[in-house]
């Protein structure tokens, strides 16, 4: 298996089908990979050798996806940089990668300078925008014109394919080794469970350098359907994208899911008709706004994808089904969904023993799409793999037909009193609160109970916040030693690039000069 192997059918099935569409311009399959491959030949002009590390630092657009495909055409390794880090981030995964080719758009023209004083083992960068080049950079679109294609290089199997670092959530960054093998089983495995179907659209509507929206997208690349894609989230220019190119399948994290179906655009009348299917992951999402989501958009199959970069991304799926008005009687809607095809899920205690089912232990994962490790971090690989199953970190449980439901990221839970106490249950109480656009809990310490419940808020317009309403409501809804004893009420909730709540950051000033930051 090789991640260009699909475009290889495509175009000798469907060679005039349109392949990507993105603001006035569209290709077909055909012309796309006569760019792709002489992107691959000028990327071997300026010295590209069979495995090395080829960046990009840039918002979505065509240009992003000829990247994907032409690195591994010309026999790179793809390095795409998470675009909301900061330049010292940035410079930390080339340097630790050792890539040594870039290509940045016009959003980090400002970057450039920067980058290449700082990030030593970069010797090319190639400017991807629609502007003039800036001095010392190559042009794009020159490349492409100025070289012949090249045969596909078709590295393969157990080939390396990229190095996708981490967000940072759970501390520094890892570069997440993946191989061809590892990025298309997962594809398959989304293609099996019907995230793609034949003469869809995908929308890239997601940050295209993370993880999430490349295997989402793996499975249309199989399907030779097309790409739809929007430079960043806006609630309203997706909405006009949707209906301009008739999207079928879309993937958003819950706060994009919030921020549409809050957006007054989503009540302008727009033909939507062809929307198929919203997949959502990469970080919990509260049954109040899910429900908002599906009356908002009725007839869209949602389908929640559970998984983590170090699994190319996937382990679970949750589908349509669970989330109609019959299959909630099930009891499934919460779940994040049962293994994918070609995978293998358990829950284990700290013996890594799987547990009784319903019981709560770490969500552990094998198969083929599981990493091959961290770059140049072999402890912390062994510790991630040990038993030859990949270690989440995330605690959960299984019910009796192999659905899990997520209690929490283990290093979330909070003790309190001796209790412990699953911080998603809280976010979800506070949630269906009609003051409350966005909220996450975290432990922070107390002389008396250890640690103790603490809500960060973020308020509609036009709401008051009024903490003892907030903490009133939550005890309707949970037992009250999991309730918030405190809250804060904020503008926005600080968030990764992959659109994940940054915890650490949100803990950072109540644990300060502790020696570990729980009780």
């Amino acid at each position: 298996m090789y991640l260009t192997q699909a475009l290889h059918r495509v175009v000798q099935q469907h060679p005039d089908r349109t392949a990507v569409r993105f603001g006035t311009r569209s290709r077909s399959f055909r012309e796309l990979i006569d760019r792709i491959a002489r992107l691959a030949g000028a990327l071997q002009s300026l010295g590209l050798r069979t495995g090395d590390r080829v960046a990009m630092l840039s918002l979505n657009s065509d240009r992003y996806l000829e990247y994907q495909m032409a690195i591994p055409w010309a026999g790179g390794v793809l390095n795409p940089c998470n675009i909301r880090w900061s330049a010292a981030e940035i410079v930390y995964s080339l340097n630790d990668s050792g890539s040594t080719i870039i290509l940045v758009d016009e959003t980090f023209r400002g970057m450039i300078d920067g980058l290449r004083r700082d990030a030593t083992t970069i010797k090319q960068v190639i400017y991807c925008g629609d502007e003039q080049a800036p001095e010392g950079t190559l042009d794009y679109e020159a490349l492409i014109a100025a070289n012949a294609p090249v045969p596909d290089a078709v590295r393969r199997g157990d080939d390396l394919a990229g190095i996708f670092y981490t967000g940072g959530t759970t501390g520094f960054p890892k570069g997440v080794m993946l191989s061809h093998t590892n990025l298309m089983s997962s594809g398959i495995a989304m293609r099996s469970d019907g995230l793609a179907t034949p003469g869809g659209t995908y929308m890239h509507a997601a940050p295209m350098f993370h993880l999430a929206d490349m295997g989402v997208a793996m499975p249309h690349w199989i399907e030779g359907n097309t790409h739809s894609i929007v430079p960043a989230f806006n609630p309203e220019a997706v909405l006009d994208t949707m209906a301009r190119d008739r999207v079928t399948h879309v993937l958003l994290v819950p706060t994009m899911i919030q921020m549409l179906v809050d957006h007054p655009a989503m009540k302008q009348p727009r033909d939507l008709s062809a929307l198929h299917t919203i997949a959502y992951g990469a970080s919990p999402i509260s049954e109040a706004v899910l429900e908002r989501a599906m009356a908002a958009l009725p007839g869209v199959g949602f389908v929640q994808a559970y998984g983590m970069t170090e699994l190319s991304p996937l382990a679970t799926l949750n589908p349509a089904w669970t989330h109609t008005p019959e299959g909630r009687k099930s009891g499934k809607l919460r779940a994040a969904g049962r293994a994918g095809h070609l995978m293998e899920v358990r829950i284990v205690d700290a013996n890594d023993q799987e547990v009784p089912r319903g019981t709560v232990g770490e969500v552990v994962v094998r198969g083929p799409n599981v990493m091959q490790g961290y770059w140049n971090k072999p402890e912390q690989t062994e510790a991630a793999l040990r038993g030859g199953w990949m270690h989440t970190g995330d605690g959960a449980w299984m019910d009796e037909d192999g659905f899990i439901f997520i209690a929490d990221r283990l290093k979330d839970m909070i003790i309190s009193g001796g209790e412990n106490i699953y911080s998603a249950e809280v976010e979800n109480a506070l949630a269906q609160h009609a003051s409350v656009a966005a909220c996450a809990v975290i432990g922070i310490p107390s002389e008396q109970w250890g640690e103790s419940v603490h809500a960060v808020v973020v308020l509609k317009p036009g709401q008051a916040g009024d903490a003892e309403a907030l903490i009133a409501h939550c005890k309707a809804l949970i037992a009250g030693y999991k309730c918030p004893r405190s809250v804060d009420f904020v503008e926005a909730l600080p968030l990764s690039g992959a659109g994940k709540v940054l915890k650490t950051t949100l803990r950072e000033p109540f644990w300060a000069g502790r020696s570990r930051n729980v009780a």
